[in-house]
């Protein structure tokens, strides 16, 4: 299995979806087009030569595929099988189950075994294709689980999902397959010229079916960060209602809300997508995305409240659900910055893997400095580094994280030249990544704290500037907001305070009542 090596703080857990079941209303035409009419999962167009009695749960599985539902994609073009042993594109379908684009992830053995139920050999799959068009979609899966490296295999396959859309145009399944197929032509890293063509592909499917859930879901894939986010709203607003059955369909129109900072609706879509039953809460993609949005709003009681649901109804804790809590509880730090919490939230880091683990020794060592414990955080940068030496397969997030720590490590020992030297370091190399989707990478944001050192040294209008830059990579995150807020009073910039102040106050209208008092006190401070 392949997975991807791309491990951010972010995106950790956006490996787990779970489907919603509702009441599916499906109608095929009389022709030799099969037109599923599914209110809870979209609408598409797809003929194709199998029986009756099969294709609805194909274009179910279709369907399902599209809103990233995986397992339940999976489980009906099994019964589509079921049902026509010989229905060439239900195994297709299930080994097409078996590719993530945009997560990095493929799994290769099991998709090829999917499909040696069909047949044993490449050449006797092919010829139990009835069509034409039926043989180029099995030769498009062929090339994707076939010989030589994932990138390769990516990369030939959407030029067979070309050459096949450019045969059959009309066929909108065929282009919205290739603009899936665009999205991971990079492995998992955004690469803007696929992902504008493929949101091109995506908007020309949308623009000719209004109800089509991969239109709007690769749309907003492709347009979910900052710089583009605006063009993917129309997107996010009709997926919800595209896709209720899907609880991916729900979180996805969040990737265009957080990359705009429009808390209200990233809390209330997560919520659904995570489910009402809150005492049933997990540590998933959801959940770190619902958690970090409560933050944002200065809800911190909510957040926390969340935390230890979480952890009370877990049992027994391991792998990526030990990593997802730890990821939250480090958030909950860095940005309500209760720090004497930190102690308190041991956690066995042998589960954690070496990523877990340099996020979590960054933290302690971060809020051990809070606390005036320069020994701690001395012993927290050891690991951090020991870490980053060791890990070949290290996010380049966690050798920022290591040029934060050492940065705040001297600024305490007073070498401020240096700390501000290693600031500078840290800043260019996140300025350099790779541009991402959702919660920043960084568990603090560079230009954030690099914005707090230089307030500390009466350097305001400094770091307003890079307050303003951090906001540029994260809009509306209360703590850079706060940050620019007070360096703007500092450098006596009363509009720029003023509008800071003004947007935290906004963001922060549900906010537990000691945040909101912090916000107008600092308020009254410009005056």
């Amino acid at each position: 299995m392949t997975v991807s090596r791309r491990f951010s703080i972010g995106s950790t857990t956006r490996r787990f979806s779970r489907s919603m079941f509702g009441v599916f209303l499906l109608c095929f035409g009389l022709a030799s087009a099969c037109i599923a009419q599914a209110p809870q999962l979209g609408t598409i167009d797809f003929p194709t030569s199998g029986s009756a009695s099969a294709k609805p749960h194909f274009i179910r599985g279709v369907l399902f595929l599209h809103s990233f539902e995986y397992d339940s994609a999976a489980h009906e073009f099994r019964e589509a099988q079921r049902l026509d042993p010989a229905f060439t594109m239900a195994y297709w379908g299930e080994a097409m189950t078996h590719t993530h684009p945009v997560w990095n992830e493929q799994d290769t053995a099991v998709a090829r075994r999917a499909l040696g139920r069909l047949a044993p050999m490449r050449e006797a799959r092919r010829a139990k294709a009835p069509t034409a068009r039926e043989k180029a979609y099995l030769d498009a899966v062929e090339i994707l689980y076939g010989e030589g490296t994932k990138p390769r295999r990516d990369t030939l396959y959407s030029a067979a999902m070309e050459r096949l859309a450019r045969t059959y145009p009309a066929d909108m399944e065929a282009q919205a397959f290739l603009a899936l197929s665009l999205l991971g032509l990079n492995q998992g890293v955004r690469d803007m010229p696929s992902y504008m063509r493929a949101a091109g592909i995506a908007e020309e499917i949308f623009r000719r079916n209004r109800d089509h859930p991969g239109a709007v879901h690769y749309i907003i894939h492709a347009y979910d960060d900052p710089t583009h986010a605006p063009r993917g709203l129309p997107a996010a607003r009709s997926y919800s209602k595209i896709a209720p059955g899907a609880a991916h369909a729900q979180h996805m129109t969040t990737h265009i809300f957080l990359a705009l900072g429009m808390w209200d609706q990233v809390i209330s879509q997560n919520e659904i997508a995570s489910g009402h039953d809150h005492e049933a809460w997990t540590a998933n993609h959801y959940t770190l995305w619902l958690n970090y949005a409560y933050l944002q709003q200065g809800r911190y009681a909510d957040a926390l409240k969340m935390i230890d649901k979480i952890r009370q109804h877990m049992g027994a804790v391991t792998g990526r659900r030990m990593f997802g809590l730890t990821v939250m509880r480090a958030r909950y730090l860095v940005d309500t910055e209760r720090w004497d919490a930190a102690a308190a939230w041991e956690t066995d880091l042998a589960q954690l893997g070496e990523q877990g683990r340099s996020s979590w020794a960054f933290v302690k060592g971060l809020s051990s400095l809070k606390r005036g414990d320069r020994d701690g955080a001395s012993r927290a940068l050891t690991t951090l580094s020991a870490s980053n030496t060791t890990n070949a397969d290290r996010n380049p997030a966690d050798a920022i994280a290591e040029l934060e720590l050492k940065a705040l490590l001297r600024f305490a020992e007073g070498a401020r030249e240096e700390a501000v030297t290693l600031m500078r370091q840290a800043t260019a190399r996140e300025d350099a990544m790779p541009v991402d989707f959702g919660p920043p990478t960084l568990l603090k944001p560079s230009h954030e704290l690099f914005g707090e050192m230089l307030l500390q040294i009466s350097q305001p209008k400094e770091a307003q500037a890079e307050f303003r830059r951090a906001l540029t990579l994260a809009p509306k995150r209360a703590r850079s907001l706060l940050g620019l807020g007070r360096a703007s009073v500092a450098a006596g910039d009363k509009v720029s305070a003023s509008e800071a102040y003004a947007t935290l106050r906004a963001i922060w209208h549900q906010a537990d009542p000691g945040q909101l008092a912090l916000v107008n006190d600092a308020s009254a401070d410009r005056r």
